[in-house]
């Protein structure tokens, strides 16, 4: 890293030191501030966060396990590369899952939650016309996660999450190809309407189509920017 593109972690707030340099670092590479192959040097992160060295090593070696991070013997950390094939992965266990929830949530949503849904298409409208990227993502995130909540299935839930962080990695990248903004809102807002109608086939088939668009996007973005990635 030759700039600073991290800035100090909150140390008023509650969350345990490691655990708020861990969410630091996790974000900087979902975001692209610490990009694919670059090398993670401890004392830098360390200066950028303001925190010492210990933390800095327990957040790389959880990294690592969740794959954002690959050690490599007598060089040091370096930010993982993204594959084609790690996307193609991640997109076909994930367009299956939440094909699932939508048609179990079209068989089991409360009208309460239907109308969170709802709110969410308003909230996301306003976030897109506004090019609030930070918030889009953040309110992409909440309507997948009210689906899940609303198929009743806490193990599809669990399984979901467990992505959680390799989707984030990949949700900003897809947003922000030209126009996708847009079209995934028209697909959030058949997945609410398929759900609404009760239409389980219905809802099943747009979930499956909105990942797989996204998927598309993040692919074409990727290719567009230049963005390093693995063979």
């Amino acid at each position: 890293m030759q700039e600073k593109r991290l800035l100090p972690v909150n140390l008023d707030s509650y969350k345990p030191l490691r655990e708020l340099v861990l969410e630091a670092i996790r974000e900087a590479i979902i975001s692209g501030a610490l990009k694919p192959r670059e090398r993670l040097m401890e004392i830098q992160l360390a200066e950028e966060l303001g925190v010492s060295r210990t933390p800095i090593r327990e957040a790389l070696r959880k990294l690592e396990l969740e794959g954002f991070i690959v050690m490599v013997p007598r060089k040091g950390a370096y930010v993982a590369d993204i594959s084609f094939k790690d996307i193609a992965d991640v997109f076909e266990i994930r367009a299956a899952l939440e094909a699932l929830a939508a048609g179990l949530a079209a068989e089991r949503i409360t009208e309460e939650e239907m109308e969170y849904l709802e709110r969410h298409l308003v909230e996301k409208a306003d976030a897109i016309a506004h090019n609030d990227m930070v918030r889009l993502v953040e309110i992409d995130t909440q309507f997948h996660e009210a689906v899940y909540r609303a198929s009743r299935n806490e193990r599809l839930f669990t399984i979901i999450n467990n992505l959680r962080e390799q989707i984030q990695r990949f949700r900003a990248t897809s947003l922000a190809y030209p126009g996708r903004m847009k079209q995934s809102l028209e697909e959030h807002r058949l997945i609410v309407e398929a759900i609404q109608a009760r239409d389980v086939p219905g809802a099943r088939q747009a979930a499956q189509d909105h990942i797989e668009n996204a998927e598309n996007s993040m692919i074409e973005s990727i290719k567009k920017d230049g963005f390093p990635i693995a063979d």
